[in-house]
């Protein structure tokens, strides 16, 4: 079949009046015209948002021919927008909407990153802390250890109130 051909069968076939899966076909089909693949996806998009808006019925499924007449040729002159142009405008809406899901992605992965790396770098800075404050109390504790044994050999000398004495007093001055 030629061109010529296929464009004039085209143009007598009734968008409106296909059915879902002669749709799905046409929008899919290579070999028909690109005006004809525009004007189906332009009445399905059209079928459901009334879907979407709750408007039932075949009557009510294009609010009319009016509305959206059967379009062939440009177009010009006429009020409406043309399929190619609303194909067109939904094409860049929808780039532009993946354009912006990528762009948040890339940002929820940077915040997941910001967000690991601050929190293993308060385990890092808690970690140290806590081995140096234990180390310490520990050096601290066998310190006065020492000192107290160091004390009571003192006070294991010397007569029994004056060595209990020496002892509460070197305590009481303990760096502790």
């Amino acid at each position: 079949m030629k061109d010529s051909e296929r464009y004039r069968l085209c143009k007598t076939i009734d968008c409106q009046k296909l059915s879902q899966e002669a749709c799905s076909h046409a929008a899919q089909n290579e070999r028909l015209p690109v005006q004809m693949a525009v004007q189906v996806l332009y009445f399905e998009q059209i079928r459901l948002r009334n879907a979407m808006n709750g408007v039932s019925g075949h009557n009510h499924l294009f609010l009319g021919s009016q509305q959206f007449p059967h379009r062939s040729g440009s177009g010009v002159g006429s009020g409406c927008i043309s399929p190619r142009d609303n194909y067109a405008s939904v094409r860049r809406e929808n780039r532009e909407l993946k354009l912006e899901v990528a762009r948040m992605r890339m940002r929820l992965t940077d915040l997941e990153k910001d967000h690991v790396s601050m929190k293993q770098e308060l385990v890092r800075t808690h970690h140290p802390a806590n081995r140096l404050f234990k180390s310490f109390t520990r050096k601290l504790s066998k310190l006065h250890l020492w000192f107290r044994v160091r004390d009571l050999k003192v006070t294991g000398s010397k007569t029994g109130n004056e060595g209990r004495f020496l002892f509460q007093k070197r305590r009481r001055n303990s760096f502790s």
